[in-house]
This record gives structure tokens, sequence and C-alpha cells, in this order.
């Protein structure tokens, strides 16, 4: 079990989940971890632009306050959106958080987790290439075995889903292997699902100073109805200065029959 990560708390729940595509069909208890969101956007909301090229958002400050949040989660979550777009390797930066990380029992990096539809993905992203241990995929079940042979042993593909990788599944599976904290950072396909199944707990939502302003560029999230929405509104729990940055931080799982985690504070 992954729980020796100094102050981490209680952050296992047992809850209803009910994901976009089955928000009016039978509902499923699952026993998860506790999900941060983690996204940088500008003051107009845009976590990207346009371009072929990344559009940097956080300053240096900010990529080490990140680099700190991964350092307290067992697990980092992304969609295979940005395995494409942004070839990350979701390790940590700090050599002294992967030593303390080491003292506590832990591995020195999260878990790198994957969902992919289909499971396109190529073995020689830097994800699949870097140290660690393989990082886990997850997709749907008619996909899992062409995942399997085209990422060799570059990644541990999981089945879950018939359509696509349901989340309550793939959140099973993380706690059954000791992921008690969850970085879910993107992208926005991801997010939106998150949030709309209410299966988001806390938001860290930083904000770089400048406008993008291409109604083409991606946001925090895509069109949907959202557990949290005018009549459940989340809580504002911090505000803080991160180098040129705001960041705030919010306690989304506060609607009816929703859980009530504690936020850690800085």
């Amino acid at each position: 079990m992954v729980n020796a990560w100094p102050g981490r708390g209680a952050c296992v729940t047992w809850l209803t989940v009910v994901a976009p595509a089955t928000r009016n069909r039978r509902l499923t208890s699952v026993k998860r971890p506790y999900v941060l969101l983690s996204c940088a956007m500008s003051v107009d909301g845009y976590t990207d632009d346009a371009s072929d090229r990344r559009l940097l958002l956080s300053c240096a400050a900010d990529l080490d306050r990140v680099d700190e949040l991964r350092a307290s989660c067992d697990a980092i979550l992304v969609g295979a959106g940005t395995i494409r777009a942004d070839n990350p390797r979701l390790l940590l930066r700090s050599q002294s958080r992967r030593q303390a990380r080491t003292a506590a029992g832990l591995g020195p990096d999260p878990i790198r987790v994957v969902l992919s539809r289909a499971g396109a993905l190529d073995p020689a992203a830097a994800i699949f290439t870097a140290r660690g241990p393989r990082a886990i995929v997850y997709v749907a079940v008619q996909a899992a075995q062409g995942a399997r042979e085209r990422l060799g042993a570059a990644a541990e593909v999981v089945s879950a889903g018939d359509q696509a990788a349901d989340f309550g599944t793939v959140l099973a599976d993380l706690r059954d292997r000791g992921v008690r904290r969850l970085l879910v950072e993107g992208g926005q396909s991801v997010r939106t699902q998150f949030l709309q199944a209410g299966l988001a707990d806390e938001l860290q939502l930083a904000i770089a100073p400048f406008l993008v302003g291409d109604s083409r560029a991606p946001r925090l999230a895509g069109d949907g109805a959202f557990a949290a929405d005018p009549a459940h509104r989340a809580r504002l729990v911090q505000v803080r200065q991160v180098g040129d940055m705001a960041v705030a931080t919010y306690q989304l799982s506060v609607g009816p029959g929703r859980p009530d985690h504690p936020v850690r504070l800085r």
C-alpha cells in the first residue's frame, strides 16, 4: 500500500460514480483515490494556443510548485492527446524530492498513467522510454490486444470499459494498486470527463498573466453539464501568488452525496 507520504491523511472514500456516458444508467459504487486536477491557463481561460508549438504558461516558480504537487501524489494521469501533443515524461524534476519519496518507502517517481481509447500510441514516446517502471495504459477492451502488440514491453496495457477506458474501472484498479492520491494533468477531454462525472475532489488552477485570444485554442474544459455548477458551487480554499502567477485551490466535492475531502494547504 502506498500511504506513507508525510501528511497525506485519509484520502479514500466510497462514493457513487456517474460517468458522462452513463449519467442516466445504473450508478456504480467505487472505492477510489482522492483526485486532484492541476491546470495552468491564461487570464482568458486558455490552456494552450492554436499553434503547433506548446505554449509555456507556467513560470519557473510554478513549475517547481507542480513538481512538489507531483511528489505528493502516488500517480499522475494524462490522456493520449497530451502524450501526442506534449510528449511528457511525467517524472519529478527535483532529486531531493525523489530521495524524500524513497526515504518514505515510495517509488522515486509517481506511477504514470495514460487513458487511451484505442491505445494508438508511439512506443518511442518519452513516457515509455524514460526511467522507472512501465507506464500503465488503460484502453477499451476491444483495443487491448492491439495496444499490447503495438507497445510491447514499453507499457502495461489494461483493458477497462467497452467503448473507452471507463473511469470507474480505472480508478478502482488504481486504488487496488495502492494509489491513494491521483493527480490528473490533462488534457481538455480528460479534465472535462472528470469534472462532468464529479470525480475531481480538488482543482489547483494556476493563472498566467497574459491573454491568448484565440477561440480555436483549448480551454480548461469543454462543453457539458458539470457537477460543480451554479447550484453546487465549488469552495475556494486558498489563493496564493507563485512567481508572477496566481494559484487558486478549489474543493470541488461539495455537492449533494459527494465526499468532503480535506485539502492540503501551504
